[in-house]
């Protein structure tokens, strides 16, 4: 495991929820059981706060923290290109057998895109 991962693991960022008018949507992984829930706040057509809550291993743990770091900020262009390969940057890389982490990440960011 990398640096980067271990550090969002042991030390997630903005977990929670955030309270509607935000936008929430849920991603799951079917064949792992990992759930992601992702809350944006929009604010000027820029993703003004964001929250993650996750049920699921270390890897997906760490991705759903470097995925709210990665989104803040960006407006809806900008939420388009995220990307797996993205997501697993931002946590020093994933193993083959965690790179699902990334792609849930990915999941509940398209889910967003349909929504705002």
């Amino acid at each position: 495991m990398s640096p980067e991962l271990i550090d969002h693991f042991r030390n997630p960022r903005n977990v929670g929820e955030l309270a509607a008018p935000a936008l929430t949507v849920e991603a799951s992984n079917p064949v792992c059981g990992d759930i992601l829930r992702l809350s944006v706040r929009m604010d000027g057509g820029r993703v003004a706060e964001v929250a993650y809550k996750v049920r699921g291993c270390a890897a997906s743990i760490a991705a759903g923290s470097a995925l709210t770091e990665l989104v803040k900020g960006r407006d809806r262009a900008g939420l388009s290109l995220v990307t797996v390969a993205s997501v697993e940057s931002a946590v020093g890389g994933l193993s083959n057998e965690s790179k699902h982490a990334a792609a849930l990440c990915v999941d509940a960011v398209r889910a967003i895109l349909k929504l705002c």
